[in-house]
């Protein structure tokens, strides 16, 4: 159990969080209507990502064994025999996207799309210089469109128009695509001249290709987040709370992880990263403090 517990790597589960976006900025946070389904959607939709973690493992197995740190997996080290992982993934996706479907059919398909989108980096994508890194991008942005599609399947008839706006998708976008790209960037460096041989779109990226797209990227997010605090919409949406003011959280988290990316040479995980890096945790654990008072405070 404990190999497969390993490879189901439940520390990554910290990605699907962001399906609780919609729940946070809709201001359905405190509606036990929205908030169980939630909490249940967010069990489903990770076992479904941890079934889909062990399959890429099976499919990865011989690239892994190259990589200094993920040989040391499950499947990898041989500690999982293979059969027994690929059991285990179908058995997953089976209990995550039938979980997810039983929530809700729009949740469910949304989950459904994260899979095939999953299963298509895996064949195809991953393979692909620069696709590679947008198509992670994109299963932020499924997440985050997942929890809202939640909310829909939930809402009672007649409620009132959900909507997340596409500003905070923009957002997610960018912050991980920004990830993404300073994940290449550690794994070039690792792996030097074996890049290629581990994944063949690593061979086709340079430090300093990698370095231009994180200036751009970096920028992009900042710009993409403060512009969603200061829109008109959401001032309207929200009654005029300032949640400009969660713009510095946001700053000193990029700004944490571009230090940990150059100057200590880290940025092959971000997820450990989250849990292991004290300063990244508080940070982030502030920012959720301060956007719940600033959405929750009484208006003005």
């Amino acid at each position: 159990m404990k190999p497969l517990l390993s490879s189901m790597r439940v520390y990554q589960w910290t990605k699907n969080l962001v399906l609780f976006a919609g729940l946070v900025f809709t201001l359905k946070i405190l509606d036990p209507v929205f908030v169980i389904p939630a909490i249940a959607g967010f069990f489903t939709f990770s076992l479904a990502v941890s079934g889909m973690y062990l399959l890429n493992d099976v499919l990865d197995v011989e690239r892994d064994r190259l990589h200094p740190e993920k040989r040391r997996r499950p499947v990898a080290s041989g500690a999982l025999p293979v059969p027994v992982a690929l059991t285990a993934a179908i058995v997953l996706l089976a209990l995550g996207l039938g979980g997810s479907y039983a929530i809700g059919w729009r949740f469910g398909s949304t989950a459904l799309a994260y899979v095939l989108l999953t299963l298509a980096y895996s064949l195809v994508l991953k393979r692909v210089v620069l696709l590679d890194v947008v198509s992670i991008a994109l299963g932020f942005v499924l997440r985050a469109t997942a929890g809202v599609e939640l909310l829909r399947d939930r809402a009672p008839a007649g409620a009132e128009s959900i909507e997340l706006s596409p500003w905070l998708l923009v957002c997610a976008f960018f912050l991980a695509l920004f990830l993404a790209i300073g994940k290449r960037r550690h794994e070039l460096s690792v792996l030097e001249g074996d890049a290629s041989r581990h994944r063949a779109a690593l061979g086709s990226y340079t430090t300093k290709l990698l370095d231009q797209l994180v200036a751009v990227v970096t920028s992009a997010t900042v710009l993409a987040y403060s512009v969603y605090t200061i829109a008109p919409e959401t001032l309207a949406k929200f009654g005029g709370r300032p949640l400009y003011l969660t713009i510095p959280f946001v700053l000193y988290g990029i700004f944490r992880y571009l230090y940990l990316m150059y100057a200590e040479e880290k940025g092959g995980n971000p997820s450990e990263h989250l849990l292991r890096d004290k300063a990244t945790l508080v940070n982030v654990i502030l920012w959720c403090a301060a956007v719940l008072a600033i959405l929750t405070w009484p208006r003005p």
